[in-house]
């Protein structure tokens, strides 16, 4: 059986948004969960592996699931609720920005067969750019949908999503557009 070259990257959406400038994130991602969660079912249809990549929060003995329930007594709880990691579903914590500072997600999608990431989360300016610039530089073919990354302010986001385009030669068609079938290529 033939397995798609594609990976999905959700980025730090398991969030406590308790921090400074974590109300503006929270409101500003609302708006994209819907896009989001679609994306996602579209993913799974399509046999796409869905990888989680979230923040440690400076916790160096948390796991996924201490992670998820810390988030859920926080701010960040409502947007948690949405696109919580199905059995299925890979969960890697990463201790920087980075998704691929300092954990096995290279190995993960090496081992997959992954040439292709399609990149979402937040904070679209810092981890979503930062995962995009290294995943770039690992020769990952990239797709960015515009409409499923959020950072605390906009104009940030407008900025991050024109350098991912401009500089890493993403594809950063929004999720209703992208058609997942040009994503991925059977092997």
């Amino acid at each position: 059986m033939s397995q798609p070259n594609t990976a999905m990257i959700i980025i730090d959406m398991m969030n406590k948004m308790d921090f400074v400038g974590g109300e503006d994130l929270l409101e500003n991602t609302k708006p994209i969960m819907d896009n989001l969660v679609s994306l996602k079912k579209k993913a799974k249809e399509a046999e796409i592996p869905v990888i989680y990549v979230n923040d440690n929060f400076g916790q160096w003995q948390d796991n996924a699931e201490n992670i998820i329930e810390e988030c859920m007594k926080n701010p960040g709880k409502e947007i948690v609720e949405q696109i919580l990691p199905e059995e299925d579903d890979y969960f890697i914590i990463k201790p920087k920005h980075s998704g691929f500072f300092g954990t096995q997600l290279d190995i993960l999608l090496h081992q997959l067969g992954i040439d292709n990431l399609i990149l979402t989360g937040v904070a679209g300016d810092i981890c979503v750019l930062f995962t995009a610039n290294d995943a770039y530089m690992r020769e990952y073919k990239l797709f960015v949908p515009e409409d499923c990354m959020a950072s605390e302010k906009v104009s940030d986001n407008k900025n991050a999503i024109h350098l991912i385009r401009r500089s890493l030669d993403a594809d950063t068609t929004k999720s209703t557009e992208l058609d997942l079938k040009k994503t991925v290529t059977k092997r």
